[in-house]
């Protein structure tokens, strides 16, 4: 995903997200993006800085090379230290939703995805974990799986 700052002719300025910079360029060219505003469908990026917000703990931790450098648990996984407070609280029920309604299988999860879509145990919702070439096969075997964007609970310290 991606956000674009756009400017209509009228000079109304909006932001808008969408899918790739494809997604964006096709949809202007069939006149699909209109301004909030006016309804215009002449409409331009405009000049736009990324928020980029600093390491709480800068100052205290060495600098490490870009190739080895590790990503904050409190930034990596907590639903909460997302920039957008609204799909933070979306996650957040997402989350607790799927711990309420599925069964955690950790590990096992791709023999247990396999075994039910085979027929050799009942279905039922399950989570966990499976490396992404073992989630290719299950998509290529036609076993519907999907990331969850959350690490389940169980995993986090």
């Amino acid at each position: 995903m991606i956000r674009y700052a756009l400017k209509c002719d009228n000079d109304h300025s909006f932001e808008s997200w969408f899918q790739n910079a494809g997604a964006f360029d096709s949809l202007t060219a069939a006149g699909r993006i209109t301004c909030p505003e006016c309804g215009s469908s002449m409409v331009v990026k405009s000049l736009m800085a990324p928020k980029v917000r600093p390491s709480r703990n800068l100052a205290t931790q060495p600098e490490t090379p870009p190739q080895t450098a590790a990503v904050p648990a409190s930034t990596r996984e907590t639903p909460a230290a997302l920039p957008d407070p609204e799909l933070a609280r979306q996650i957040a029920e997402l989350k607790a939703k799927v711990e309420a309604e599925s069964d955690y299988v950790g590990d096992k999860f791709v023999s247990e995805a396999r075994a039910m879509h085979l027929g050799d145990r009942p279905d039922r919702p399950i989570y966990g974990e499976a490396k992404i070439e073992e989630a290719r096969e299950l998509l290529e075997e036609g076993v519907p799986v999907l990331p969850l964007p959350f690490m389940p609970t169980r995993k986090t310290n």
